[in-house]
């Protein structure tokens, strides 16, 4: 009951937040590139968090732009996932998103302006073309971000990790960096719509190099990045 009256008096204010940063945040994209609006997005992500009663902790190093191109790898446990890793970033990320999300009122034209990738995780052919689209915006020079799961937990628990993540890994011989969230199921599980205030720590883990892992199986390296994220989100 009182998670439930909690709730009704923190939407109200995170969806205030949301619309009016969102506003501000498109009204700009419209004349500059997403590249160069990361340091808004990043506000905009912490300053929606703070509204939903969410107080973050960031541990560990955040990777400079350069040295990249990074692929960060998380645990998914929450719809404030994406926010929590857009407001720690240090340069302009992007990824994979589920499709269904381009189609959402406001959200979608800011994932669509900001480049995220969609990807249908039902339909494998496609979701390999969205893999391969990330492959070629890395071989830009630019970062991304995926979770290995491909989608949220419904209890809590880190689900299998898929292989996708890593073949992009592999081909792009890019720098993994592992990511362990804290604390965001328990703010807002997938199965339940009301929020829980509370703390969330994210902790970025030892950077992994592609002269560490390119003598790595696909195997491997999935199981070597599932206990690092592991170690450092529980």
């Amino acid at each position: 009951m009182f998670r439930t009256i909690i709730s009704l008096i923190i939407y109200p204010l995170g969806v205030t937040t949301f619309v009016l940063s969102s506003s501000v945040y498109l009204f700009l994209a419209l004349f500059i590139a997403p590249q160069k609006l990361y340091l808004l997005a990043k506000l905009i992500s912490r300053a929606f968090l703070l509204s939903c009663g969410q107080w973050v902790t960031y541990d560990g190093v955040t990777p400079p732009k350069e040295g990249g191109p990074y692929l960060y790898m998380f645990n998914h446990q929450s719809m404030f996932d994406g926010f929590l890793l857009v407001g720690s970033f240090r340069h302009y990320v992007t990824g994979v998103g589920a499709q269904k999300q381009f189609s959402w009122f406001i959200w979608g034209w800011i994932v669509k302006r900001y480049g995220v990738i969609p990807i249908k995780r039902s339909k494998l052919n496609q979701a390999i073309h969205s893999l391969e689209a990330m492959e070629k915006v890395m071989n830009t020079g630019v970062s991304c971000l995926i979770s290995p799961e491909g989608t949220r937990t419904l209890t809590g628990e880190m689900i299998t990790f898929k292989k996708g993540a890593f073949h992009v890994a592999q081909n792009t011989k890019a720098t993994i960096v592992p990511i362990g969230i804290n604390g965001a199921y328990e703010a807002k599980p997938k199965n339940d719509w009301r929020f829980k205030p509370g703390r969330i720590r994210m902790t970025y883990g030892e950077f992994i190099s592609w002269d560490t892992y390119k003598d790595m199986s696909l195997e491997e390296l999935r199981d070597t990045v599932k206990e690092k994220i592991s170690k450092l989100a529980y």
